[in-house]
């Protein structure tokens, strides 16, 4: 197909087809029979030609430029034409160069969609685009690069502008979209408009960026928003230059203000929760020529409805907390940037600052509010220090590590809070949880509480994850050398009711000898999973970690180990795995990292398990977990088998002796008594059992006395001998006391040998029988027989057949 392009001289436009960078010559430009790479047509000319191939697009670009002068005649105002038509389906460019006096103004008014700012680089998704740039003598400043829909309606410009549109080969765009009207001076390079309806934002750049704003220039954005949204401005990007003179500041006039312009450094957050339409300069300086800097900004401005809430203040009292600072923000900070196209949370201070960060301090009161529709986007960030200054109070003072009722009374859900702790030389820190105690996070025993801690223990040499921690589990203490970080981070709302039953506690104790020391009081009916810190990258070189595991008395404990061996090499030194229980002469078990690791074993005490690294070779790395579990101690059945029959045995003994003393009984003699009334028969508090006196009951009457029994050895003859008495009964003549003679002491009866293993012999019985029983007279005793004083009617006495049956027993 052959083209024509007809341009008049008085429209003053040059049309240019030439090849695309970087595309090979394969396709030409055919005039009069005549190929070529490129074609000029300037005004005034005629010109028809065609292309050596079916797809031109592929090949060549075409630019148009119109010429338009302001300064010598009059400028041709209104709207701004395609033209001319009838041109070839190729990517091309449409450039307006005009030319205007610096004492006169230019505007560039854009019809809906209006225009949206986008950084060098960037393409617009239809790929249609503006540049506009503004001449100032001999100078070009490039104000920006525009994509269609967008907030920016109009442009206004100091002197001549060259303007720029951008069209793909098939876009159907047949208009400018922009007129050109004339203006008085503005005084300053542009003023740049932006009318936003609605909740809605718009990203806007300094002129140049990312290169310097002009030197000592002046530029305006002017802000229409409806009086009853609210606007806030968040400065993303921006860099100082090195002034000389004046100062490089940003000027605000704001609706209802006192105080016009209100002035900002760069550096300060900007004005937030504006009611209404606003403006803001920026403002350069006076560079130093040798080395000038760079002034640059890059911002945005967030309209949004006022919240339901705005004037809800939340009073957040950090007077009495000490070494703690708490930042509100946005989901994922600080590692995430949020788009500028996500809707915005911010927290206010006061009414008019506002960020999407803010850090509090401790010992200040604040009062806070959001201008958020959502505040579950939001959360809170808190650290708070604890160090030892003073040992002596240290050491007797225990810390609650605990989160602040003025958190958790936010709207804002907690997603951190972090204590670091640190220790002076030769102290370390003990961390407790006495009530709910701690269960290890690991792969067979995952926590599912609605927050854990993770505890690190750290020197400026090395850094040891102790690991992450729940609460409900088995571990009652950690015992840590050198600085720990402890954090607490969330999982989901449940937070907030679990909040109330934290119970971990924290304390400065003596120098311990192992890096990590925990103590376990497992639950006897769980299976409880220990690991090494640093999992799964091992324990760093030369560290010893220790646990101390409680066993029930009442139970045993089954240890094994989730592999058969360590799974290091040493390059240097050794790794063990020390298991010894807490009782007197128990036997320690070591495992060197070249042997296997103890088979599953009973133990029976509480005990200890220690592991020990070396420094390992490149790429192997010590990693060890462990399991306990908890059982009833059981009886041995043999035991009970033994005991059983140990007991039938001394039965079948018992019965053969009573048989035996039965059948000797009734072939003895008969049986003879001696009396003896020089012994004391009174036995103390043994008194009022017998309801009778001795004169007035039969109780003296003679009971029968094996021969093996008889007393007589108590009579002692002049040479020392002892000779029983063997006679026939004899009427007693002398005077009869209340009280019944004693037995002799158990200890004095000659035929029973009692061995150290011999049970203590059944207690006397008192007994109502009137039997006579018989007590050894002591020595020096005398023998005086005079009258017994009467204190009781009652006697105390024990049958002296049950002292012979206790003595066949005993036999």
């Amino acid at each position: 197909a052959s083209f024509t392009i007809s341009l008049r001289t008085v429209d003053n436009i040059t049309v240019m087809i030439k090849l695309r960078p970087s595309v090979s010559p394969s396709c030409q430009i055919c005039v009069k029979n005549i190929t070529r790479p490129e074609l000029k047509i300037k005004p005034g000319e005629n010109v028809t030609f065609t292309f050596t191939c079916s797809t031109p697009e592929k090949y060549f670009i075409m630019e148009i430029q119109k010429n338009i002068d302001c300064v010598s005649g009059p400028c041709p105002f209104g709207d701004v034409h395609l033209y001319p038509p009838g041109l070839p389906r190729l990517n091309r460019t449409f450039i307006w160069d005009v030319k205007a006096s610096t004492k006169a103004g230019l505007e560039l008014k854009f019809s809906t969609p209006w225009l949206r700012q986008i950084e060098p680089g960037e393409t617009c998704p239809d790929v249609v685009s503006y540049n506009i740039s503004s001449c100032i003598d001999t100078a070009t400043v490039n104000i920006g690069t525009f994509c269609r829909n967008g907030s920016v309606s109009r442009i206004k410009l100091l002197g001549g502008v060259i303007m720029s549109l951008q069209l793909p080969w098939d876009s159907p765009l047949t208009t400018s979209g922009f007129n050109i009207a004339n203006r008085a001076s503005i005084k300053r390079l542009c003023i740049i408009e932006s009318i936003l309806k609605g909740e809605s934002s718009v990203t806007l750049m300094s002129p140049n960026y990312p290169l310097s704003f002009p030197e000592d220039e002046l530029m305006t954005w002017q802000f229409v928003i409806p009086s009853n949204m609210r606007a806030s401005v968040f400065f993303h990007n921006y860099s100082l230059s090195n002034c000389e003179r004046k100062e490089e500041r940003v000027e605000y006039y704001l609706p209802g203000s006192f105080s016009n312009p209100e002035v900002f450094k760069l550096s300060d957050s900007q004005p937030a929760n504006i009611a209404g339409s606003f403006n803001l300069s920026l403002q350069g300086c006076d560079q130093d020529a040798q080395n000038p800097g760079i002034l640059r900004l890059l911002f945005q401005v967030v309209v949004q409805h006022p919240q339901v809430d705005e004037n809800v203040t939340h009073l957040v009292d950090l007077s009495k907390e000490w070494n703690m600072t708490v930042t509100i923000h946005f989901e994922g900070w600080p590692s995430r940037i949020p788009l500028m196209s996500e809707p915005i949370c911010l927290i206010c201070k006061n009414p008019r600052t506002c960020d999407r960060v803010l850090t509090l301090v401790s010992g200040a009161v604040y009062k806070i509010s959001f201008l958020c529709k959502d505040l579950s986007r939001l959360r809170i960030t808190a650290e708070k220090g604890i160090s030892c200054v003073d040992i002596r109070w240290c050491q007797r003072k225990i810390y609650s590590l605990l989160v602040p009722k003025v958190i958790t009374q936010l709207p804002i859900r907690l997603h951190k809070f972090i204590w670091k702790l640190l220790a002076p030389d030769l102290i370390n820190i003990e961390i407790t949880s006495p009530s709910l105690k701690l269960q290890q996070h690991v792969p067979e025993q995952r926590c599912n509480t609605s927050y854990s801690y993770s505890i690190v223990s750290a020197t400026p040499e090395t850094e040891l994850n102790v690991g992450v921690f729940c609460p409900g589990g088995s571990i009652e203490k950690i015992q840590m050398r050198n600085n720990i970080t402890i954090s607490l981070k969330t999982f989901g709302k449940g937070f907030l009711n679990e909040s109330n039953h934290q119970d971990l506690k924290m304390s400065f104790v003596p120098h311990i000898k192992d890096e990590c020391t925990f103590t376990v009081s497992p639950d006897p009916k769980a299976k409880v999973y220990l690991q090494t810190p640093n999992w799964p990258y091992g324990l760093p070189p030369y560290v010893s970690i220790s646990w101390y595991v409680v066993v029930p008395s009442k139970q045993v404990a089954h240890l094994g180990f989730s592999k058969d061996r360590m799974g290091i090499a040493c390059e240097t030194g050794r790794a063990y795995v020390n298991i010894k229980e807490e009782t007197l002469g128990a036997e320690e078990t070591v495992r060197r990292e070249d042997e296997l690791l103890p088979k599953p074993r009973n133990m029976y005490h509480d005990f200890w398990v220690n592991v020990s690294n070396c420094k390992p070779v490149d790429k192997t790395q010590l990693t060890l977990q462990f399991w306990v579990t908890f059982a009833d101690k059981q009886i041995d059945l043999g035991v009970i088998i033994a005991v059983v029959a140990g007991a039938g045995v001394l039965m079948a003994i018992g019965l053969t002796v009573c048989c035996v003393k039965k059948k000797k009984k009734k072939s003895q003699n008969p049986m003879v008594g001696v009396y003896n009334p020089n012994v004391n028969t009174q036995v103390p508090g043994k008194q009022g059992l017998f309801t009778k006196g001795r004169k007035n009951n039969e109780s003296h009457v003679y009971a029968v006395i094996d021969d093996a029994m008889v007393y007589g050895h108590l009579l002692k003859e002049s040479n020392g001998s002892v000779a029983p008495e063997v006679d026939v009964y004899r009427p007693f003549d002398g005077p009869i006391g209340s009280l019944p003679p004693s037995p002799p002491p158990f200890s004095f009866r000659k035929d029973i040998k009692c061995s150290p293993n011999t049970e203590e012999p059944l207690p006397l019985t008192d007994t109502d029988h009137d039997t006579y029983t018989f007590a050894h007279q002591k020595s020096g005793q005398s023998e005086d027989s005079g009258d017994t004083n009467e204190k009781n009617n009652a006697d105390t006495s024990t049958s002296l057949l049950e002292n012979k049956e206790q003595d066949d027993l005993a036999e």
